[in-house]
């Protein structure tokens, strides 16, 4: 497969930040599919893209397309993942991937059927940071990985309509932030999380506005994830070992950590770029689609899809499609 071509459903944010990903690549996108056409002619005048689908639908059974990036609200997913699959399509998703476990299963189940890759846009499965760090991790220097906190919010104005908030766009923290901090969590644990315990506060929608969750896994190891949709925090997240911590802020984008040694030295580990996030994405998905799928991590995101479905239920938060 000498260049694979690219197809985008949706023509929001990540949308366009794909395209200039692509365009840093000396790529373009090869066909745009949106709800409204009007949004995706205006699109592809933009980025020099030659196809816009008069349906949308149409993206799932073209033979000039080989993989198609999911952008729209994640309540969608599932049902655009499923005809895709069975047009033979590889796919990469925006996060969340679906809107819970069940979900998840069927479309792996179809995927595996059809010998096809699908793959999360998770930015920490991606981002050369989090592959330097494990490595650093791996080679014992800091021994082992003790505890781990998350915190991820930010202040959302009380706008009960928009997807924030939106129960009808499956709106609430788990699924639109909290999946970074539990797959920053995952990222660094030996394995899957179980949860111990949690507290929510619910949004007047029903939806969860905030969140506490403590979850600890077969080895010991722990972790605490701070989720807020209308209180500020810092994007932090901190791995505390036997011999130093990593402190990582501005995840899941970063491009720096420190490492703090109990000797009281310091160490700055640098890679990658923050503006290279989506780009490293769709490199990976690239060689998955070529034989390569080692940065996939299609076990991590199952097991934070089971972590975020067991919240909810715990919790008693069900959407509409559910």
């Amino acid at each position: 497969m000498a260049e694979i071509r690219w197809a985008v459903l949706g023509t929001g944010v990540i949308a366009n930040e794909m395209a200039v990903a692509l365009a840093k690549n000396g790529r373009k996108i090869s066909a745009v599919g949106n709800r409204t056409y009007e949004k995706g002619v205006a699109f592809a005048q933009k980025y020099g893209i030659e196809k816009v689908y008069d349906d949308f639908h149409e993206m799932f059974t073209d033979p000039d397309i080989d993989v198609i990036y999911i952008t729209t609200p994640h309540n969608t997913h599932k049902q655009y993942m499923m005809e895709a699959l069975a047009g033979g399509k590889h796919l990469l998703v925006e996060k969340s991937i679906t809107l819970n476990s069940d979900e998840l299963d069927e479309v792996k189940a179809l995927a595996e059927e059809k010998n096809l890759i699908v793959a999360e846009a998770m930015t920490i499965f991606h981002m050369p940071i989090y592959r330097t760090l494990n490595e650093i991790l791996a080679s014992g220097k800091l021994g082992k990985v003790n505890l781990i906190t998350a915190n991820f919010g930010s202040y959302k104005e009380y706008d009960m309509k928009n997807r924030f908030f939106n129960r009808n766009l499956a709106g609430g923290a788990m699924l639109d932030i909290g999946v970074y901090a539990l797959s920053f969590i995952r990222w660094f644990f030996a394995s899957k999380p179980e949860i111990v315990a949690s507290q929510y506060l619910p949004a007047p929608t029903g939806v969860d506005e905030s969140s506490v969750i403590l979850l600890k896994n077969k080895e010991g190891q722990m972790a605490t994830v701070a989720l807020s949709l209308h209180s500020k925090q810092p994007k932090r997240g901190m791995v505390s070992c036997e011999k130093g911590f990593i402190e990582i802020m501005e995840y899941p984008r970063a491009w720096e950590a420190k490492i703090a040694y109990v000797d009281g030295t310091e160490e700055l580990v640098e890679t990658g770029a923050h503006e290279g996030a989506l780009l490293y994405e769709l490199l990976d998905m690239e060689d998955a689609v070529r034989g390569n799928s080692e940065h996939i991590y299609a076990e991590y995101t199952k097991d934070v899809m089971d972590l975020m479905t067991a919240l909810r239920r715990e919790w008693g938060i069900v959407y509409p499609e559910e």
